[in-house]
């Protein structure tokens, strides 16, 4: 899903077993009229097919956001990204700093803490398989739109992509160094999260570093889903005015 415009283009990245279609209230947004824009769905999720799905790993998200923005002729761009979305968008930015014009992150994963209920289910030395016990967890969860979250997952990603992606995203949570390297991105940074959310150990050490902190009220892991309006709103404040004022001017378009 793309739409061409004469300002640098908001990539969005969505998250773990969502899809694409979390950003398409974009075109219904009359304050992103003008904004250019490109969402796809990460292999192993929504409509995409993929021979190997086990070899599937946050690297390979990466390596693919940069092939599909090689594709669509993007040189520069703004970045959007949920969870899993927000993690492989760190990583993006972080190997291609200087294609990066701004980041809103969405709950992406920045310390270890992010990755427990993860960590469980690859833990858990039950015989059924990982699929299952991983939708069963998303069940028992007591969250903002977990409901609405567990019935999308048989539909929004493949059961052979689960457990590269998972192993990948703990060993970066434990080894990856992410909140540092999400720090030192020398651009205007956004991390936009739900109240559900609000006694992450990190949310301090992000203001007292320049980043942005956006909490949206009746809402957890999932803002886009239980609270969408306010969401929209905070993200297009932040591209609001003139962003480029708090780009370096060496980047600014």
């Amino acid at each position: 899903m793309h739409r061409g415009g004469t300002t640098e283009p908001i990539v969005f990245l969505h998250g773990f077993g969502t899809s694409k279609e979390d950003y398409t209230d974009i075109t219904q947004r009359h304050d992103f009229a003008d904004r250019a824009f490109l969402a796809y769905d990460l292999p192993g999720c929504g409509a995409t097919e993929c021979a190997d799905l086990g070899a599937i790993d946050v690297p390979f998200l990466v390596d693919t956001a940069r092939a599909m923005l090689d594709r669509a002729g993007i040189g520069r761009y703004h970045v959007v990204g949920h969870s899993l979305g927000g993690l492989t968008a760190l990583l993006l930015a972080h190997r291609e700093p200087g294609r990066v014009l701004s980041f809103v992150n969405i709950k992406g994963t920045l310390a270890p803490e992010d990755c427990a209920p993860t960590r469980q289910v690859l833990a858990q030395q039950e015989p059924r398989d990982l699929f299952t016990r991983f939708i069963e967890g998303a069940r028992r969860g007591e969250g903002y739109s977990s409901g609405l979250y567990f019935s999308n997952l048989p539909h929004k990603i493949r059961p052979g992509a689960l457990h590269g992606i998972l192993r990948s995203v703990v060993e970066l949570a434990d080894h990856g160094d992410l909140l540092n390297k999400f720090l030192a991105l020398p651009i205007p940074k956004m991390y936009l999260y739900g109240e559900d959310c609000a006694s992450l150990s990190y949310l301090p050490s992000l203001d007292a570093n320049g980043v942005e902190l956006a909490e949206i009220p009746h809402s957890g892991h999932l803002p886009m889903y239980s609270n969408p309006v306010a969401t929209w709103k905070r993200i297009a404040a932040f591209y609001a005015g003139d962003i480029s004022q708090r780009i370096p001017a060496a980047r600014r378009w």
